[in-house]
């Protein structure tokens, strides 16, 4: 049975429609969605099977299983958004961590689902866009500033996706994993997000494989840091939302790729059996969890068993050529349902955030005090200038007023003289 809504890992499936290429080829489809919580992998259907067909392996295994929530080829990314990513972006601004990741193998549809394409946006751009909503219902009573990381790791090697630079180290302290030299690029909308994806994806380790003309060769972690304040009680908040798109894993004999591709290949594939195994050992409830095998499970560590809400998205194909690799995620995304995460605690007062974000910050706001203080001396130097011109001006009008009281005073002693003179000559 699925899980209850409050469980801290919610794991949900999206089988994606057939490619052009499939519908041609696809002799039967090895998903069959029973409910909105429910699928048959490989059903019977009543067809018979040889003695030869079942020897060799090929009876059908017709399994049932159950997701906190199945979306089939007719879900769009917004039916995704709304009900793995809307949910954590209220609990982010609540104060609680949270992380989402897609997980299949190459050609399932898991960058589609994370970054969309032109025309049809993914859920990162989605979450993006209620986060800054709600972010604006909240201004009035909290001052909120929002940084972005965005990095990769490809063949075991941790790169900054935004500025290029590694191979970086990974270290752990009371907060978690912490990725030395990535700082969070601070952020105001939704665009300035994009532009910073867009910096990011046009970086990352990308070429082509059988099953995906552009396939993305790293697992790419995109990390949202919010920094909140209570404008009343000052309280402090600092918590992180990641967005993780894995690298899919593809059988070496099905790329004509396989020798130039060997190496990443097989570093990709290390990584996921890596997570495989910690989902693994975490759904068994084994005290020790191999985190260490691999620098992603270090990375999503604090994700499957620390104090974070976590979505786990499993992409599959429905179609027959892609049997092996479809069973393989569903068996990880199984495992993944039984797992059990202890309660929540908000972040209060707590910071994840690396001392030069705070430090850059700081500096941005001193430089913008001094311009705005360079501002206020040009205002002022204006304001005196003018001053000067009023004073130069009342000087002047002065000036004016007495020359005329002047220009009267003599106008009234030359008619007093010319008065005289007249009176004068009358007399004589």
């Amino acid at each position: 049975m699925p899980k209850s809504e409050s469980n801290n890992l919610q794991v949900i499936l999206r089988m994606r429609p057939l490619l052009g290429k499939e519908l041609k080829l696809n002799k039967r489809n090895v998903i069959e969605i029973i409910d909105q919580n429910t699928i048959i992998f490989d059903p019977i259907h009543n067809e018979f099977c040889s003695k030869e067909e079942r020897f060799a392996g090929f009876a059908r295994k017709d399994l049932r299983l159950s997701f906190d929530r199945v979306f089939g080829k007719e879900a769009t990314n917004v039916d995704i958004f709304h009900y793995s990513l809307r949910p954590l972006i209220s609990s982010v601004l609540k104060g609680y961590n949270c992380c989402v990741f897609v997980y299949g193998v190459t050609g399932a549809g898991k960058t589609y689902t994370m970054l969309g394409s032109d025309t049809k946006r993914g859920v990162v751009y989605l979450a993006m866009e209620e986060l800054f909503r709600q972010i604006e219902t909240q201004r009035s009573h909290q001052s909120i500033d929002v940084g972005i990381s965005y990095v990769e790791v490809y063949n075991e090697q941790v790169i900054n996706l935004l500025t290029k630079d590694g191979p970086l180290k990974l270290r752990e302290d009371s907060n978690g994993v912490i990725i030395d030299g990535v700082i969070p690029q601070r952020i105001q909308n939704c665009d300035e997000m994009v532009t910073l994806l867009c910096i990011g994806n046009h970086n990352r380790s990308q070429h082509p494989t059988d099953a995906n003309y552009k396939s993305s060769r790293s697992h790419a972690i995109c990390q949202v840091h919010l920094a909140s304040t209570n404008k009343a009680s000052g309280l402090r908040r600092v918590v992180k939302l990641s967005m993780i798109d894995l690298a899919g894993s593809e059988r070496g004999s099905s790329s004509s790729y396989e020798e130039l591709r060997f190496k990443e290949g097989t570093s990709i594939n290390k990584s996921l059996l890596a997570l495989g195994n910690c989902i693994k050992k975490l759904a068994e409830g084994s005290k020790h969890i191999p985190y260490r095998d691999s620098n992603m499970t270090r990375i999503l560590k604090d994700s499957l068993s620390g104090n974070c809400k976590t979505v786990m998205i499993a992409n599959v194909s429905p179609a027959e050529r892609s049997y092996s690799e479809t069973y393989n995620t569903l068996l990880y995304a199984t495992r993944a349902t039984q797992i059990r995460k202890n309660a929540l605690s908000k972040t209060e007062l707590k910071t994840s955030f690396p001392k030069e974000y705070y430090v850059r910050n700081l500096v941005a706001k001193i430089s913008e005090t001094e311009e705005l203080r360079d501002q206020i001396k040009i205002l002022e130097n204006q304001v005196k200038s003018q001053a000067k011109v009023i004073e130069n001006f009342e000087k002047a009008q002065n000036g004016l007023v007495k020359l005329i009281k002047k220009i009267e005073t003599l106008k009234h002693k030359i008619d007093k003289s010319y008065h005289d003179l007249v009176s004068s000559r009358q007399r004589k």
